[in-house]
Parts: structure tokens; sequence; C-alpha cells
């Protein structure tokens, strides 16, 4: 089978996203404890004590061409700051999803998310040539409905009952797109995002 996606680190000025690894393990565990992040209710950040398994399926989903799993890290101090990825993959019809992603909580509403989002996109439409690329989030995190919305993607709809969460509740997904026609305005909107809001 061949694999669209091989691993690949990603770097601006700041921000730098590396393929995970096992070594990457205590990095996440310290930054998912910044905020005890494991007990938001809509999202899904793994405990400190499952972290390496954590790690070890997204590891496995990357080998099998599946999903390719990054850990954020600031390139001046090299202190982790969470993780992303790009999963969904649909080689054929060239989309993907940007998902999985947390950071520190004392990297939230900071420039952050917007430096990698630029990270990601510009990789997705530029190299891999995506015509579209997909954000997926529970219908109640409205937080990041708002970011994903202010990064310029359109809400294509919501899957309801799409998934059912670990306490058995039902999650209503809400899908949100940016088309690869949208791309070279949304890649304006970032920059400007980010001269505003830098790290």
């Amino acid at each position: 089978m061949s694999v669209w996606i091989e691993p690949v680190a990603l770097q601006n000025e700041h921000i730098e996203l590396v393929p995970v690894q096992l070594t990457h393990v205590s990095g996440l565990i310290e930054a998912a404890t910044d905020g005890a992040l494991w007990e938001l209710a809509v999202t899904t950040v793994p405990r400190p004590e499952n972290m390496s398994l954590y790690v070890e399926n997204a590891i496995r989903l990357q080998r099998s061409g599946a999903a390719l799993a990054f850990c954020v890290r600031d390139r001046v101090s090299g202190r982790t700051l969470g993780s992303t990825r790009y999963c969904n993959l649909d080689p054929s019809s060239r989309r993907l999803e940007i998902g999985y992603t947390w950071y520190r909580q004392s990297a939230q509403r900071t420039g952050v998310n917007t430096a990698c989002k630029q990270l990601l996109l510009e990789y997705a439409f530029e190299t891999l040539e995506c015509i579209a690329v997909e954000f997926r989030t529970h219908v109640l995190n409205h937080r990041s409905r708002t970011v994903i919305a202010r990064l310029g993607a359109k809400q294509d709809g919501v899957l309801r009952q799409h998934r059912i969460m670990a306490d058995g509740s039902y999650r209503d997904t809400v899908v949100f797109s940016i088309l690869d026609s949208e791309w070279p305005t949304v890649k304006s909107h970032l920059q400007r995002l980010a001269e505003r809001a830098p790290i």
C-alpha cells in the first residue's frame, strides 16, 4: 500500500511540529497536566497514565499510512505545547482532516494555534495538493467552534450521534472545511492573525 503522507517536520520561526515519538511522552504528559486537560468534557486528551498508549497508537496509525500525529513544540524553549494530527485521510479524493488538537492551558488563546494551522494547511494545500481540509469538533465545544470559524473554515453541517463518548453520552459532531479555492484568502487571513497575535 502506498503512503500518501510521509512523516515530515513542519516549522516556522516560533513553532515546530515533529512526528510524534515515544520520546515525546514525558513532554506531552507535562503539557496535558497544564490545565488537567483530560478533565474537559468536550474534548479528548489522554490522562497522564494513558499517554504512552496514546502515542503508541498514533505511531501505529502513522506506520499504516492512516494518520500523521505531531508533537507541537516551542522552537525557542523546546517546551512541548501539545499535539495535533492529520487524520481521516482520503488520498483518492485528496481530502484530510486536521484534528486531535490540544494545547497546554498556558498556550491557549495565544498565537500557537494560528501558527500550527498555518503550517498544516500550507503543507496540505501546497504540497499534498488537497482539494479540501476538514475540521471536526463536539457540538458543545463552543470555544473550538469559534476558533475553527475564526481560521476561515466554513461549517458544512452536523453529524448527529456521530460518536459514543467514554462516559456513554452521544457526541454530535460539527464539520467545517476549507476548500483549495478558498486557501489563498484563508492564507492571507491567517498571516494577518499571526501578526496581531504573536507567540
